[in-house]
């Protein structure tokens, strides 16, 4: 059997700055998919940007204006969004919360 983490457990994991002023922390990864967790407090902003990576978003607490292609929507804790390749997005927190997003392939930039 691989090295290859295949489980996480509740709070694992070191927190990061994000440079927007959040949080974040990688649960798990392989080459092909990434499961990252960002925490935001009220007002917390994830900048307009995009990236190659398809982006599968999933609220676990919260709300949040999320925009997508020049498009918004409020989404509350339960909801979730997919973002394809390469279209410009973000998220305003309009209450803290948390986002747990999978990327394919894997966010390189995030293990640095």
């Amino acid at each position: 059997m691989t090295a290859t983490k295949v489980f996480a457990h509740a709070g694992e994991g070191a927190w990061t700055p994000t440079p927007d002023g959040n949080r974040r922390r990688v649960l798990l990864h392989t080459d092909e998919l990434m499961m990252v967790e960002f925490g935001f407090d009220k007002g917390g902003v994830g900048a307009l940007h995009s990236h190659p990576h398809v982006q599968a978003s999933y609220v676990a607490e919260g709300r949040f204006e999320v925009t997508i292609d020049g498009r918004t929507e409020l989404l509350e804790a339960g909801s979730s969004f997919i973002v394809p390749s390469n279209l410009v997005h973000g998220v305003k927190a309009l209450e803290a919360g948390r986002l747990v997003d999978s990327f394919t392939p894997r966010r390189a930039d995030f293990l640095a």
